[in-house]
């Protein structure tokens, strides 16, 4: 019998949680960093690395706009719960990140559950762009000392670069795309093509939708890689507002 990852999948109870701004950075040119607090992250639960959070951002008209965002890293103790958001064009995430301040209050809901690879990984390979990042920088800290792992990300420019605090062993590899060209695949398959595929090496991927189909496909058809070492995610489709696709793997 082949040997497989182990997928568990937790269910949390949901809750909508009234945080407060506790601290804003420019982390990149286009990422900014926002710290949230309050008493309510006492019992806040996020066991995958690739976790989303349900954010309501206040528009000037109508309902509040609901987007999904990963827990870039939380700490019950300090209360406190960071999310990194895309400094992009145009979006009401994007506008409220830009105008953040201290002491503004903010909406999140979730996790809902989390999905938490596990078993006899060997080496681990993150492939994404910066919408990735978050979840690509919790999973590389997050990882066990001297754990192999890779990761390929496409960014605007080498200031978009970020460095992790980690005690895997992370070989990390920048590509450089304009921020309007982030549905093109071509960089990422290029760096796939003579990238070392070992037994018990699992690969996320994370980026435009059209983008992930594509590695995805060329991981299972061209490397005739098992689709159960892989998960592959379209994080955004262009053209289309507040879209995306949770798993090829279940499509």
């Amino acid at each position: 019998m082949s040997i497989r990852p182990e997928i568990q999948r937790i269910r949390h109870e949901l809750k909508r949680r009234d945080l407060m701004v506790g601290a804003v950075e420019r982390l990149t040119p286009h990422m900014i960093r926002v710290t949230l607090r309050g008493e309510e992250l006492e019992d806040f639960v996020s066991d995958g690395a690739d976790d989303h959070c349900k954010i309501a951002f206040p528009v000037s008209r109508g309902e509040p706009q609901k987007r999904d965002f990963t827990p870039r890293r939380f700490s019950r103790e300090r209360c406190e719960l960071v999310i990194d958001f895309v400094d992009h064009v145009g979006g009401p995430a994007t506008k409220w990140a830009r105008n953040a301040q201290i002491g503004d209050r903010l909406v999140v809901g979730g996790p809902r559950g989390s999905q938490v690879i596990g078993g006899d990984v060997r080496r681990w390979v993150l492939i994404g762009d910066e919408t990735a990042l978050p979840a690509i920088g919790r999973r590389i800290e997050e990882l066990p000392a001297g754990t192999p792992v890779t990761s390929i990300v496409t960014v605007p420019g080498p200031k978009d670069e970020q460095t992790f605090e980690t005690a895997a062993n992370l070989d990390a590899h920048w590509l450089h795309r304009p921020q309007e060209a982030g549905d093109d695949a071509a960089p990422l398959l290029a760096a796939l093509q003579d990238l070392d595929l070992p037994p018990q090496t699992f690969v996320w991927i994370a980026a435009e939708a059209s983008v992930a189909k594509a590695l995805r496909n060329h991981l299972l058809v061209e490397r005739e890689f098992p689709a159960v070492w892989m998960k592959a995610s379209g994080y955004w489709i262009k053209g289309q507002a507040d879209a995306a696709i949770k798993s090829f793997d279940e499509d």
